[in-house]
């Protein structure tokens, strides 16, 4: 495969230690920035005041995945080479991320949610561009890509457990920290290899952009009632990226970002297996636990205190591995399997996370906005307790739904 700017092909020894380390520190830090400042933000909204907006401040991340990769698509990557637009997207992104602290004041909140909104649209594409670096680096060898992605996953651990051992879990200072990262990563992607930017298909940019061909796939009503429940099981997800963290701190857990890194281990843990995993069992096993196991977790959030019940917090965080690799890494691999054979893998992972990401968590957002607004002020770790009872509810009902109107009519499918 071609490289752009005078690079010649990829070859034996340019997939080898050096170029894997390069990209493991991409990926490091890509996801570090993230880490740092979106695992304790309702902490951070609801101790400086502003919790009612906690639930806006959430929603900005879907709308930012749709607009982002609209003005991606449509523009930057046929035009830009990939490295470069790392380059200027982090470098600017570092510039609003040390802006973002001076707003978060109760006078100031509507107009940090809408410079929140500005930040993540130039984050959000650059996941992407990450993803795309490595995979046309590494050529048709693609053997080290999940672990150089890995080390996006311990980016994000080392976020919070260094934002958690500096005392930092509820101070709007972790922006100051993810601003270090993104300005830093901004300088190191002129160091990048510099593959090429996306040539333009065949037909319309806006139907390539919006997926219009992998819409087709919801022919098969195996892949719609999975696209259909992996949309509804987003919307209790929101609920626990916007809410978790100042749950934890009613608790009494001090180190709030350290333990929910947690969290992070425990994918690290799954994601490896999956492949082997999904061979051996097949695609509604996993997904189905997947689910189960996000209703788990929020019954066992509506029954966790800062008392005796402190294991079912430790508990229902640390199942986040479960949650998120048996639906979401699994759900990948069961779209790959349908699409590829059509051509159509690229768009049909689009459309998927536009669902999930987008859709189903921007409503997750706004539902979890409507149910905190119903709590005190000041809410009590009873109060969270209730709260939690509604997506437990919800995930249960999704789960049963999936599993009595899903049929995996190739049964236990094998990798390409």
């Amino acid at each position: 495969m071609a490289i752009a700017e005078g690079v010649g092909p990829v070859t034996e020894n340019s997939v080898g230690g050096s170029l894997t380390a390069r990209l493991s520190a991409l990926m490091f830090m890509q996801f570090f920035i993230w880490g740092a400042w979106q695992v304790t933000l309702g902490l951070v909204m609801q101790t400086v005041g502003i919790g009612n907006l906690i639930g806006n401040a959430f929603s900005m991340g879907p709308i930012a995945s749709i607009v982002g990769s609209l003005l991606l698509g449509m523009v930057a990557v046929r035009y830009v080479a990939p490295r470069m637009l790392m380059v200027i997207l982090h470098l600017v992104g570092g510039v609003l991320l040390y802006l973002l602290p001076t707003l978060l004041t109760p006078e100031n909140g509507g107009t940090f949610v809408w410079l929140l909104l500005g930040y993540m649209i130039l984050y959000m594409p650059t996941v992407g561009l990450a993803n795309t670096i490595a995979l046309k680096s590494f050529g048709e060898r693609t053997d080290n890509f999940p672990f150089v992605r890995a080390f996006g996953t311990i980016g994000w651990i080392a976020a919070g457990l260094i934002i958690g051992w500096a005392g930092l879990s509820a101070s709007p200072k972790i922006f100051w920290v993810a601003a270090v990262v993104s300005v830093a990563l901004g300088i190191y992607s002129f160091t990048l290899p510099a593959v090429e930017a996306d040539k333009p298909q065949g037909g319309s940019v806006l139907a390539q952009v919006f997926c219009v061909e992998a819409f087709g796939l919801m022919r098969q009503k195996s892949f719609l009632i999975f696209i259909v429940c992996a949309t509804l099981i987003s919307v209790p997800l929101a609920m626990y990226y916007a809410y978790a963290s100042p749950y934890v701190g009613a608790a009494g857990i001090e180190n709030v970002s350290g333990t929910l890194a947690i969290g992070q281990m425990s994918e690290l843990v799954f994601m490896f297996s999956m492949p082997w995993l999904y061979r051996r069992f097949g695609v509604k096993p996993l997904l189905l636990v997947g689910m189960a196991a996000w209703a788990l977790r929020y019954a066992l959030f509506a029954i966790g205190d800062g008392g005796s019940g402190l294991w079912a917090i430790y508990l229902g965080v640390a199942l986040h591995g479960v949650c998120y690799d048996f639906f979401f890494v699994a759900g990948a691999i069961y779209v790959g399997t349908i699409a590829t054979p059509k051509g159509v893998n690229a768009q049909a992972q689009g459309m998927l996370t536009l669902f999930t990401y987008g859709v189903g968590m921007l409503l997750g957002s706004q539902i979890g906005a409507l149910i905190y607004a119903q709590l005190p002020s000041a809410p009590t770790i009873a109060d969270w307790q209730g709260m939690w009872v509604y997506p437990a509810v919800a995930a249960a009902a999704i789960a049963l739904l999936f599993q009595f109107t899903f049929r995996d009519d190739r049964r236990k499918e094998t990798l390409a």
